[in-house]
């Protein structure tokens, strides 16, 4: 089991925005610069980049897909208290 994985992630408060955000990226265009154009929370100056990170340290919806992804896998609309998630992860 994988202790620790790297993920990034656009953060939206609403699922249309989110659903558009996830179109572009289906079509190619790039996460990261998504993630400066579009996310809600402090990662965007890193194009979403959260860095590593544990079990038992983000939100259980978010850490449930994250965990779920392979190397490079981009995730579908995930909802937490915070809004809507697109994860990526990295590592």
């Amino acid at each position: 089991m994988v202790d620790k994985i790297k993920c990034s992630h656009i953060l939206v408060e609403k699922e249309s925005v989110a659903k558009e955000i996830l179109e572009k990226i289906k079509n190619g265009e790039d996460f990261s610069k998504l993630a400066m154009e579009y996310s809600k929370d402090g990662s965007r100056r890193r194009g979403g980049d959260l860095g590593y990170f544990g079990r038992g340290m983000m939100v259980k919806e978010f850490e449930n897909a994250a965990f779920k992804l392979k190397k490079g896998e981009v995730s579908g609309i995930i909802k937490t208290q915070f809004g809507y998630h697109i994860i990526k992860r990295t590592e």
